[in-house]
């Protein structure tokens, strides 16, 4: 068979999500623990998530720390 090729120059698939691999190591239980709440498949989502909820919840911290000038 012979199929036509697309005259558009955009790439097919999942569009960019403008993020860097990693390797990030953690227990066995811990992954269990991952995995037992949302899927083997979103393990990812959840550690992008949890890191971006530990980030703002620090970065306020440090905001809060901060003396005003007096």
């Amino acid at each position: 068979m012979n199929f036509p090729i697309s005259g558009s120059s955009r790439r097919m698939g999942r569009p960019s999500l403008s993020v860097k691999p990693i390797i990030v190591r953690l227990s066995e239980r811990t992954i269990e623990r991952i995995d037992a709440l949302m899927g083997k498949n979103k393990r990812s989502q959840f550690l992008r998530e949890a890191a971006e909820n530990e980030l703002e919840r620090r970065e306020a911290a440090k905001t809060a720390e901060v003396p005003e000038n007096k």
